[in-house]
């Protein structure tokens, strides 16, 4: 186990974990798309990117299907004072007894590929940041493509085809979803060749942190003040 501060393969991790939460329960509460999204008073669309853990949706929204799960009560504690510090000068602050420590171990489910998602899914989002914000990274991996395409039959051609039709209209939530195609996708991915080796290395060693466990909480203070 690891004690380290987030990174943004933790923090997507902790979101995609979130949303399969909220599915499991959704499901658990024997509630169709149709029904959980009309309680909440969003779409299916949203509905969906709530349970891929997509950290599009606002805050806001997350709550609103907590509290139809009925689980609402477990942001209000960390909005509250109840994992806070004890006021200075109180009885709680004068008090020998440990503080109470709570600790979660974070990690990827090998056996469920999700490992290899959260890593294909992190190289993406970065990749599609970077394209974002400089066009000419964006010719770069359409160059790639074609490259590609030129090359002959392939058991890809058709993905790659795809990809044409991603890139140049920037259909970038295709790509960045959880559902199969959108896996099948980022197998055949011509946007991660734009990735600097450095950056690639950061997002692969952030992953394989996760494969060992990422321990997240406050082991300090154990014995008495």
């Amino acid at each position: 186990m690891n004690d380290l501060k987030n990174t943004a393969v933790l923090e997507r991790q902790l979101l995609l974990q979130l949303g399969d939460r909220l599915k499991r329960l959704r499901k658990a509460h024997g509630l169709g798309t149709v029904d959980m999204a009309n309680r909440v008073g969003i779409s299916r669309t949203t509905l969906s990117a709530v349970e891929a853990g997509d950290p599009g949706p606002s805050m806001g929204t997350y709550l609103r299907v907590m509290s139809v799960l009925g689980i609402s009560g477990e942001l209000a504690l960390l909005a509250g004072d109840t994992l806070q510090p004890a006021p200075p000068g109180s009885a709680a602050a004068r008090s020998r007894r440990a503080r109470p420590t709570v600790q979660v171990l974070v990690s990827a489910d090998e056996s469920r590929h999700q490992v290899q998602d959260l890593q294909s899914l992190a190289l993406h989002e970065e990749a599609v940041r970077l394209v974002r914000a400089d066009p000419a990274l964006l010719h770069q991996a359409q160059s790639t493509l074609e490259r590609w395409l030129q090359s002959g039959a392939s058991r890809s051609s058709g993905l790659w085809k795809e990809w044409q039709d991603v890139l140049a209209l920037g259909k970038w939530r295709k790509v960045l979803g959880r559902t199969r195609r959108a896996q099948e996708l980022r197998q055949a991915s011509p946007l991660t060749t734009v990735l600097p080796e450095k950056t690639r290395k950061r997002i692969l060693s952030q992953v394989g942190e996760l494969r060992k466990g990422v321990t997240l909480g406050d082991a300090e203070n154990k014995t008495a003040a």
